[in-house]
């Protein structure tokens, strides 16, 4: 290249059909430039990744769940919990004590998310820019430190996003879901068998509790049958809730997976590349005009 005219030109004809391509495959789900690379595939495998992020955010709360013994958690929270007031009344403190909890034992797995999806988008943006540069070597190296630069950027802004949706979660109880009263009715109308267990010594201490299988229930024959009652309720309005708290954190994830995405390929990859490059004051255009004779005849015959 030889004046800055054609320098601009090459150089913005790289972004567009960088951008178009970034388009078909992040946005579009098309895949016919690269239709044995599954790696490419990527509306595909962004679909994968947040399938697995809600399976292990689901999950993990089980597992920790499953390691304590039925109620105790609730009954410790509600007896460090109690006030002077009426009685039948559950502290809103013990049910934001018990789901903050909760969401502290799944925290992990939203950041865990977010850097493995943005690790991908990333190798997918600087393999795309590579291939639609490959004729100019002197912009190769410029155009992967851009791109991981406007990645590591949309990543710690996905970031920061997390951390005030998680502690949003931890500070409110409230949703406009009627799922979540119905579920909460349901589970709570097993109350009365289940506390039939309990007082009745000469039954078998055992019941199936829906979410939570059979539940072994001798280790609270010992506690005041009101407590147990109690710690029961707070559980299953808990558990009601939690599957609201869960969705919320996989569809918010997904909304905002999408959304920054789109920003990404549409409004943001040209202007942070082309401030990078070139600069505000295109004085980076001689580095794409300095080109050695070897590379001006590869790139004539190419």
């Amino acid at each position: 290249m030889t004046s800055t005219a054609e320098a601009v030109t090459a150089f913005m004809q790289i972004l567009g059909s960088a951008k178009e391509s970034l388009k078909k495959i992040l946005l579009k789900g098309e895949f016919d430039e690269y239709p044995d690379e599954k790696e490419m595939h990527c509306t595909a495998r962004l679909a994968e990744m947040l399938n697995q992020y809600s399976v292990e955010i689901h999950s993990k709360c089980s597992e920790n769940d499953a390691k304590n013994l039925f109620l105790l958690n609730e009954i410790t929270v509600l007896q460090e919990a109690k006030a002077i007031g009426l009685p039948n009344f559950l502290p809103r403190t013990a049910f934001l004590t018990l789901l903050a909890k909760n969401i502290k034992a799944i925290s992990s797995t939203p950041f865990e998310f977010v850097d493995k999806m943005y690790g991908y988008i990333e190798n997918v943006v600087v393999s795309i820019l590579m291939k639609h540069s490959e004729n100019y070597p002197q912009l190769l190296m410029l155009m992967r430190c851009a791109a991981q630069n406007l990645v590591e950027t949309k990543k710690k802004q996905l970031e920061i996003w997390v951390v005030d949706i998680i502690e949003m979660e931890k500070m409110t109880d409230y949703t406009c879901n009627t799922e979540y009263v119905s579920l909460w009715n349901k589970l709570v109308a097993q109350q009365n068998a289940f506390m039939e267990i309990v007082n009745d010594h000469r039954k078998v201490p055992q019941m199936k509790i829906d979410g939570y299988g059979d539940v072994d229930v001798s280790h609270l024959r010992g506690q005041v049958a009101v407590i147990v009652q109690e710690a029961f309720d707070l559980k299953m309005r808990l558990t009601a809730y939690w599957k609201v708290v869960l969705m919320r954190l996989v569809d918010c994830m997904a909304l905002r997976l999408l959304f920054s995405v789109q920003n990404l390929v549409n409004k943001e990859m040209e202007v942070q590349i082309i401030n990078e490059i070139i600069g505000p004051d295109w004085n980076g255009l001689e580095r794409i005009l300095d080109e050695s004779p070897a590379i001006v005849e590869k790139r004539r015959v190419a």
